[in-house]
């Protein structure tokens, strides 16, 4: 009898997201996600499914225009509808927004892909508050 070699699943890429630790005080910002390219409708959903649950459902996600490939008015994200919303404002050029009705707003800095892991790291160290 011989066995078939079943091929490979393609493995999910490791999602690089720092959260600060929660605390009594709001922070102006909730930590930092290293997404792996600039394509927002593949980039989110693995973002969105990497949170922590006490977050909730996010319905409302604000990017900024400039960086993102392509932004649509809304996206559906584990049979969920997430509305995207896009800035242009130069306050917040690296940072994405999350909303969760009745539990709260989080907002993230967006460390750009093509940055090295040298650069990146002790930027999503210093987001999250902790040290490199």
């Amino acid at each position: 009898m011989t066995t078939a070699l079943q091929p490979s699943l393609p493995s999910q890429p490791v999602l690089r997201l720092r959260l600060a630790p929660h605390g009594a005080l709001p922070r102006a910002i909730d930590g930092a996600w290293w997404p792996r390219s600039y394509d927002l409708l593949a980039e989110l959903p693995r973002l969105l499914a990497g949170l922590p649950r006490a977050w909730g459902h996010i319905t409302s996600v604000t990017v900024n225009g400039a960086m993102w490939s392509a932004v649509p008015g809304r996206m559906l994200v584990s049979n969920q509808v997430v509305r995207l919303r896009r800035t242009l404002t130069a306050s917040a050029p690296h940072t994405v927004v999350l909303l969760a009705p009745g539990r709260g707003r989080w907002d993230l800095l967006v460390v750009p892909p093509d940055t090295t892991e040298q650069a990146a790291v002790p930027l999503m160290a210093a987001a999250a508050g902790g040290h490199g």
